[in-house]
């Protein structure tokens, strides 16, 4: 496994050098990006940046866009094309910034049983009070709030999901895990990982049974969901797409089979999963030949349109 870790530290070398060679945007970019402190209850000790574009609906919706391992808001608002979108069609972002360290620096928490349980406290209580301070202070719309994320940040797509299907009304998890993958901090990095060691298989049912247990009770609707995942990617193996898609298809009382399957654009294998009305509960790109590399361009707009907010 040393090669393992030896390519997520480089990967994660790589994350923190783009940071710090864009931590200065342009002037007019740089006046866009605010931090936002005293936001609510924040067990996670996270930062909040908010992009709020200039011309916007009384209501917008909220998009929280995350950032993977090693990153941070500001990294992922500048490395990332959802702000420039966010223009375009007048929603709100939130790129929150994690600040757990779990052996190599700033990853959402996705593995402590805080984490995994609504109101058990950590980032996701945190993102939460987030969500809600974009509601009373930009007038977003609580109809239309929508997570996405990268690595790390997918992988937390994925947790608001399971624990907030009230609040989220669909997700982008680019690079993720499905919800429950990891058993604790010591299961997190993946070259100790049983979750992203590359052999990790459960039954749909089982799936479906960890995001159902996340929120005992809840009867109510369930956020649409999109993923993605390279099919060369070694750090949070392409087999894990798979996987989360048996756990959403099962949380949606859908079957493992597609309703339909396509080549939106070269190397993008999308498999669609409509429920009886026709509506696509959940759809998942394979992207041929990609590593650790997503969202790549125009990516975003897909996960946007996904989201109705082009």
């Amino acid at each position: 496994m040393s090669g393992f870790r030896t390519a997520f530290v480089a990967f994660a070398s790589s994350v923190l050098i783009a940071v710090t060679g864009v931590a200065v945007p342009p002037t007019a970019a740089a006046a866009s990006l605010v931090e936002v402190t005293g936001f609510g209850n924040n067990p996670g000790g996270m930062r909040m940046h908010v992009y709020v574009p200039d011309t916007r609906p009384a209501h917008p919706a909220i998009v929280v866009a995350m950032h993977g391992c090693g990153g941070s808001g500001p990294g992922f608002y500048s490395g990332s094309e959802f702000a420039s979108l966010a223009g375009r069609y007048g929603f709100v972002v939130i790129y929150p910034s994690a600040q757990q360290q779990a052996g190599f620096g700033n990853c959402f928490d996705t593995w402590s049983d805080a984490a995994k349980h609504r109101g058990g406290g950590s980032d996701p209580v945190s993102i939460a009070s987030m969500v809600t301070y974009a509601e009373q202070h930009y007038g977003g719309d609580p109809d239309r709030v929508f997570a996405t994320g990268s690595s790390s940040g997918g992988m937390m797509t994925n947790e608001l999901l399971a624990l907030y299907p009230d609040v989220f009304k669909a997700g982008a998890a680019f690079m993720g895990v499905p919800f429950n993958c990891f058993s604790g901090a010591a299961d997190f990095p993946p070259w100790s990982s049983k979750c992203t060691g590359g052999s990790m298989n459960r039954t749909p049912q089982q799936w479906g049974d960890a995001v159902r247990q996340a929120y005992p009770g809840y009867t109510g609707p369930r956020p649409r969901v999109q993923l993605w995942h390279g099919t060369a990617d070694t750090l949070v193996p392409y087999s894990l797409l798979q996987e989360e898609v048996e756990q959403w298809t099962n949380v949606a009382g859908l079957s493992q089979t597609p309703t339909s399957t396509d080549t939106p654009q070269a190397g993008w294998n999308r498999r669609r999963f409509a429920d009886g009305s026709g509506s696509v509960r959940v759809e998942a790109y394979s992207i041929q030949g990609a590593g650790h590399s997503l969202p790549a361009a125009g990516m975003a707009a897909v996960a946007i349109a996904f989201f109705g907010l082009s």
